[in-house]
């Protein structure tokens, strides 16, 4: 069965949501399809202690803050979660669930985007799939011949899971770090491994001062004047009350990053050696991008070429959410309004143009 409708936009996730609030503020005819069978995105899959860079007040869709959740500053993912799915419904977005898109293709006039639950034929599409369901992992020789377990950011859910293990997290990031101190404080025997010396940021930068920073960066470039360096000159992780915790007891002393894993651990350089049970990879996301593959858009580096949210090569598809390449922060729940705003404008502008 095929559908016609102006707009698809494929994710329901935070980006996703907030490219329906402004869809339907343009009037446009849209809907969404989102591969989870339930509202929240990818902060239902997040591991227990997880909590929000901000306040609730600063983590916020357009039109609709986030109320705060008793007890907590820092809002958790459960209170997220809940959030979502209150907008959701009080916006009444068309939000089509357990539907996995695996293909959009030009089609004439419009983009056939193909799914298991049907294809669409759209004047636009927004790409908001996010990068949760394609983590990253190096590769690192010997990692066949580990004995242990490894998993990445996405498997990982609470220090219980380890109990009397040693285990070796690799990453400094935001998430290596987060995960290194919720195992420390729980007294799991834990090795941090980073490639660089970790950078924390100032205690008392939060996330509110990321997207201002974030900003501030954007505009500068876009004015055609110097760059500022952004939240990277700032440095890597967001101290947050556990990491302090952990950092300052501590428990979170850093080793450089080993070059090969052996059956029972890791090995550095020089020799050395050390065993594990387990190994954590936080080490990022790649954009879930694959189903665009037919549209022919990914340069020599693999990456789409984008004018503000827009793709270059193809007018009618807009990305967004996959973080500073389309928008200030629009990885994160405050920054992504503003490039929804623009792509919603952007592809009204495009569909009344065609109506013409």
């Amino acid at each position: 069965m095929t559908q016609g409708v102006d707009v698809v936009v494929v994710g329901g996730g935070q980006a996703g949501l907030a490219a329906g609030y402004h869809l339907r503020r343009q009037g446009v005819d849209f809907v969404v399809l989102d591969a989870e069978v339930t509202p929240g995105g990818a902060w239902q899959h997040t591991w227990d202690s997880l909590h929000l860079f901000s306040p609730a007040a600063y983590s916020s869709l357009p039109g609709r803050l986030m109320p705060t959740q008793r007890g907590e500053t820092y809002p958790d993912a459960g209170h997220v979660v809940e959030y979502l799915a209150e907008y959701e419904k009080r916006y009444e977005l068309p939000v089509q669930r357990g539907v996995h898109v695996h293909a959009v293709r030009r089609d004439g006039a419009r983009l056939r985007v193909e799914s298991d639950g049907g294809t669409w034929r759209a004047r636009a599409v927004i790409s908001a799939t996010g990068t949760w369901s394609r983590p990253f992992l190096p590769a690192i020789p010997g990692q066949d011949l580990f004995a242990g377990r490894q998993l990445h950011t996405v498997g990982y859910r609470r220090p219980a899971d380890f109990a009397g293990q040693r285990v070796i997290v690799v990453g400094g990031g935001n998430s290596g770090a987060q995960i290194a101190a919720d195992l420390a404080l729980d007294g799991v025997d834990l090795m941090w491994v980073t490639q660089r010396p970790p950078r924390f940021l100032p205690d008392d930068i939060d996330g509110r001062a990321l997207f201002d920073v974030a900003t501030a960066r954007r505009r500068a470039l876009d004015a055609g004047r110097g760059d500022t360096g952004g939240v990277a000159s700032l440095g890597d992780i967001v101290a947050m009350p556990p990491i302090r915790a952990a950092r300052d007891a501590g428990l979170l002393a850093a080793k450089p990053m080993f070059t090969q894993l052996t059956t029972t651990g890791v090995q550095w350089a020089d020799g050395t050696r050390a065993q594990a049970d387990a190994i954590i990879w936080c080490t990022g996301f790649r954009p879930a991008l694959s189903y665009l593959a037919p549209l022919q858009l990914r340069g020599r580096r693999g990456h789409i070429a984008i004018d503000g949210t827009r793709a270059v090569d193809e007018p009618r598809l807009h990305l967004l959410g996959y973080g500073d390449w389309t928008g200030p922060a629009s990885a994160t729940l405050i920054g992504v309004g503003r490039p929804a705003r623009d792509a919603a404008r952007a592809i009204s502008q495009l569909l009344g143009a065609r109506r013409l």
